[in-house]
Parts: structure tokens; C-alpha cells; sequence
């Protein structure tokens, strides 16, 4: 199964060394975005830290993508007459799909790394093995029925409601990639993604950014009812909070962030969302 953030080369990278101040398009930005976190046709035209910086910063319109095509079968199925469930499981499916998998893969491989109680260089070596032990077995079969679950119980209230929740948390999936990407927070090896966008992202705009996407997420909630409007909100900052907490553990355990370390985070971000949405 190992296909992992740090075994995907992407484009053939450019020179590495860039001047500081030198800044990316936002159309390498949104390339770099697309291309790295999902299998949606995007070529990456420029492979450094500027446009690691501006596609870091562009990583939850690729969750608004992710999860708008992840909502639409879930929505048919119900239209079609499917169940709850059947729906919640298609619309857990496709954001798998659409990034290969890789997040869910970074979430073994954590679960792993964490769960072996080894210093961090043996850590790493455990997470980088084609293997995925019971740390990770067991991580994922619970994340995944937790998803599931939650969706199938929105699902059950409304379509409305499983493809809203849908949406928001494939985008603070992302979103919590990005202020994993921010200054300060140290790659943990000298290559893979987890080196590339590493400290990226000034704190100032990492901050700005989940505040921009936290009161986006209520006011799409806002036609259903303001106590929807403040709950969405919330699922968004709580969702990030908890990522955080990974994050620090990881920082902690491995010396600094890899790729798998990412994609443990969406997911657990994913989770942590999906669940507040279900509740009340």
C-alpha cells in the first residue's frame, strides 16, 4: 500500500535556491496545491519555497474541490433513494480516491510512528516501512467508521446537512495542513513534502486564513439557521485545535513534521469536524 507524501516525487524540482522575498503566482500556487494534495490533473510548474508558501496557503480551495465532488454522489444516492449509510460511505470513499489514499496512508504511518515509543530516528524508520503495523490498522478502521458514522447520521437529518458537513470538513482537512505549514514548526527530515513546506506560511497568515474559513463556513451554514451558522464555525476551530494537539505530539516525538504527518492531520481534522457537525 505504501505510496506515501514521501515517496511522491512531484515535477522535476527547480534550482533550490530562490531569493527570500521572491514570491509565486497564484496560479503556481493553486498547481502546487493540486497537484501535491490530490490526483486531480494539476502540473506543478515550480517546485520551491515560494511556491510552497502560496500553495500551502491555496490547500483548502483543494478541499473545497475535494469535498464538493465527495457531496455530490452522497446527495444522488439519497435523491436515488439510497440510504444514510450507503451515502455516507460513497461520500468517505471519494476523498480517499482523490488523493490516493495518501492521507489516510500518513495517518497509519503516524499512528505507527507514535504508537512504537521509539526515539524519533527509529520512529521515522517505522514510518517509512511498506508495512502498516496494528497502531495503524487500528487508527484507521476507527477514523474511517467515526466518518462514516458521523456523515450517515447527517446524512439522516438532511441532504443539506451530510453535504454541507461534507464540504467543510474536506476543506479544514486541508486547512490544517496549511498552519502545519506555518513558521516555527520544523520538517523532521531533509526531504519529502514535510521538508518542502515546512515553515512556509508566516503565523500572521496562517491566522488569517482559518479565520477566513471558519466565518466562510458559517456563512454557508447561514440559510439553514444561525445555531447551524455558529455550530459549523465552531466545528472549523475545533477541528483545528485538535490537529494542533497532533501536531505538537508529532513535533515532539519526531523532532519536526513529514509528510505522513500531514496527511495524519486532515484526516484527524476531518474526524474532529465531522463529529462536532453530527452532535445536537
Amino acid at each position: 500500500m505504501k505510496d506515501s507524501f514521501e515517496d511522491q516525487p512531484p515535477e522535476p524540482p527547480e534550482p533550490p535556491l530562490t531569493p527570500p522575498d521572491e514570491r509565486a503566482s497564484l496560479r503556481d500556487g493553486v498547481r502546487f496545491a493540486f497537484g501535491t494534495l490530490t490526483v486531480l490533473p494539476a502540473r506543478i510548474t515550480r517546485w520551491d519555497r515560494p511556491a510552497a508558501r502560496t500553495g500551502m496557503a491555496c490547500a483548502p480551495l483543494a478541499g473545497l474541490v475535494v469535498g464538493t465532488l465527495a457531496a455530490v454522489p452522497g446527495v444522488l444516492l439519497l435523491v436515488l433513494g439510497g440510504g444514510p449509510l450507503l451515502a455516507a460511505a460513497v461520500t468517505v470513499a471519494v476523498p480517499a480516491a482523490l488523493t490516493r489514499g495518501l492521507h489516510l496512508d500518513g495517518l497509519a504511518d503516524t499512528a505507527d510512528g507514535l504508537g512504537s515509543a521509539k526515539p524519533a530516528e527509529a520512529a521515522l524508520r517505522i514510518m517509512k516501512q511498506s508495512d502498516i503495523g496494528p497502531f495503524g490498522v487500528v487508527a484507521l478502521l476507527l477514523v474511517l467508521l467515526v466518518q462514516v458514522g458521523a456523515l450517515a447520521d447527517l446524512y439522516a437529518e438532511s441532504w443539506v446537512h451530510g453535504a454541507l458537513a461534507t464540504v467543510i470538513a474536506a476543506v479544514t482537512a486541508r486547512l490544517a495542513m496549511t498552519l502545519a505549514s506555518r513558521d516555527g514548526v520544523p520538517p523532521a527530515r531533509p526531504e519529502g513534502l514535510g521538508a518542502a513546506v515546512a515553515g512556509v506560511l508566516p503565523k500572521r497568515s496562517a491566522a488569517g486564513l482559518a479565520a477566513l474559513v471558519a466565518a466562510s463556513a458559517g456563512a454557508a451554514a447561514l440559510p439553514v439557521g444561525p445555531g447551524a451558522a455558529v455550530q459549523c464555525a465552531g466545528a472549523v476551530l475545533i477541528a483545528l485545535a485538535t490537529a494542533e494537539l497532533l501536531l505538537r505530539r508529532c513535533v515532539g516525538r519526531f523532532d519536526g513534521v513529514t509528510g505522513d504527518v500531514f496527511g495524519a492531520l486532515a484526516e484527524i481534522a476531518a474526524t474532529a469536524a465531522l463529529v462536532v457537525l453530527a452532535l445536537g
